[in-house]
């Protein structure tokens, strides 16, 4: 049984992942042509922002990734020194000129009216586009910040379907348009926080919470394994537990820390384990004796509880990795680790199976010696 479930485990987990990465036309995954140290994935409009920021010459050199409406669109991405909307936002969009060439032009939005092109408040060197595979417009440029303006800035995305005479037409005004707008932390968008939060919740909701369930059942099937496999169990999952607040408490912080760019499904899968697990928790002070009838319906709610923390946990350290992108040896790493958990569950079944029909046997030899 425990073999069949995981087996469907892994299934759903890789059915999910490939459905999440087919609707995902830009992700931090994308390659650009250069290397930039950070990346967030926009909350609106599909958008990409890699950047690398260089405190002591004060300059941003960024990659903006996004799909314009048509083929004739183009795509924007602005700091604003004054507000948190378009107007003051020191823009360079990018889109396709009459000759086909893809280019990029700054623009100083003082208005909602019009636009035209001009200079901006900021130097800006380096500034090229390129049109690649699926539509995918990207924007390449290097910002000469301010220091008097900060680490933390306004920024402003946007995508639109038409350029005429040079000058882009305007916008759609769907929700994902007006609301294309929130703050960069040029610094630590991730950074050793990130970090942190990463290795917390890997330790907890993807190692620490299945190797307590393989615990549970495996060790209890030897002899010596009782009442010890219920202590490790229950220290296992405990220690997950905690682990994992702490991990979700750093996601919090680094969310407070990023205004404007939210990682929807992990931030929900987020939210989702920690409640589970709260709820799991409980299951340790609600357990009654074996001999009660609403043993079975624990049994029922402590199991599927239990299961679906393994599920999204492990589905949700996956997005975190794509979200963080750290070097490829930690998800060969955590891929490893699943994959020596996949094969003990496989042997200690076997194991588990080959005891309990010795022990049927055995039951069956010494009623027979008993009768005759």
């Amino acid at each position: 049984m425990a073999l069949w479930l995981w087996s469907c485990l892994v299934v759903l987990i890789l059915l999910f992942v490939q459905r999440t990465q087919s609707q995902e036309v830009l992700s931090c995954n994308s390659s650009p042509r250069l290397k930039f140290d950070h990346c967030n994935v926009l909350p609106k409009l599909g958008s990409v922002l890699q950047w690398t920021y260089t405190p002591s010459k004060s300059t941003l050199s960024i990659a903006f990734a996004a799909v314009p409406p048509s083929a004739e669109g183009w795509i924007a991405w602005a700091i604003n020194p004054t507000s948190t909307g378009m107007v003051g936002a020191q823009s360079l969009i990018a889109f396709q000129d009459g000759a086909g060439a893809v280019t990029v032009k700054t623009f100083n939005v003082s208005s909602y009216k019009s636009i035209e092109p001009s200079e901006i408040d900021f130097p800006v060197s380096n500034m090229s586009a390129e049109v690649v595979d699926s539509g995918v417009m990207r924007l390449f440029a290097t910002i000469k910040v301010p220091p008097e303006i900060g680490t933390v800035v306004n920024q402003v995305w946007q995508v639109g379907a038409a350029v005429e005479g040079g000058v882009p037409t305007v916008h759609d005004f769907a929700s994902d348009n007006l609301n294309s707008i929130g703050t960069l932390n040029l610094t630590t968008p991730s950074g050793s926080g990130g970090a942190i939060h990463g290795i917390l919740n890997a330790v907890s909701w993807g190692v620490l919470f299945p190797v307590g369930v393989i615990l549970a059942r495996y060790v209890k099937a030897f002899e010596f394994g009782d009442p010890a496999w219920f202590y490790l169990h229950i220290g296992c999952q405990v220690s997950a537990y905690a682990i994992g607040v702490a991990g979700w408490a750093t996601g919090l912080k680094l969310g407070s820390q990023s205004k404007g760019v939210v990682y929807t499904y992990h931030r929900n899968i987020g939210i989702a384990l920690f409640s589970l697990a709260t709820l799991q928790m409980f299951a340790l002070f609600l357990r009654p004796k074996k001999e009660h009838k609403l043993r079975i319906y624990w049994s029922v709610y402590h199991r599927g509880v239990g299961l679906s923390i393994i599920v999204l946990g492990i589905i949700n350290v996956f997005k975190g990795l794509d979200i963080l992108i750290p070097e490829k040896k930690w998800r060969n790493a955590y891929t490893i680790a699943l994959i020596v958990q996949g094969v003990v569950v496989v042997v200690f079944e076997a194991i588990s199976w080959v005891l309990f029909i010795v022990k049927k046997k055995s039951k069956r030899s010494s009623r027979s010696e008993q009768t005759f």
